[in-house]
């Protein structure tokens, strides 16, 4: 059991870092595609440390006007802790401060453990977007915070 977690407000080049490590990410983005995606919007990016080690993050930013939980991951040698959770509850405590009424995510199909884990934590499924597979449909949730 790690003797510390900690979730702060990170930099995009530990979640790239982290991203490359992830097994469930194919072609993971690189760091000009979160700065471009961060540009001008309002947004936050946290990383949760275990023991000092770098081991999941969670980016959200607006998008049309709304709070969008763009991307997230944690590490599979530190999955199971809690993570996950203790960071989309920050997450979501930063959209409520800042006026953002729900948090909105969207989850391929064949990730189910992300979706699940929306469903575990009160969202609703909004949408299903077809694809050219069905483990690639991509499926909206929506939270009420």
């Amino acid at each position: 059991m790690p003797s510390s977690i900690k979730i702060v407000v990170g930099k995009l080049e530990t979640v790239v870092e982290i991203s490359q490590k992830i097994p469930e990410f194919h072609n993971p983005h690189g760091l000009s595609t979160y700065q471009q995606r961060l540009k001008q919007v309002p947004h936050i990016v946290l990383v949760a440390y275990v023991d000092e080690t770098p081991a999941g993050f969670k980016v959200g930013y607006e998008r049309d006007g709304y709070f969008y939980s763009w991307m997230g991951a944690i590490l599979p040698a530190y999955r199971r802790l809690g993570l996950a959770r203790k960071l989309a509850e920050r997450q979501e405590i930063w959209a409520k401060e800042n006026g953002y009424p729900h948090v909105t995510f969207k989850t391929r199909n064949r990730l189910k453990p992300m979706l699940l884990f929306g469903i575990s934590r009160g969202f609703d499924i909004m949408e299903i977007q077809p694809k050219a597979t069905i483990a690639e449909y991509r499926i909206v949730l929506r939270k009420m915070l």
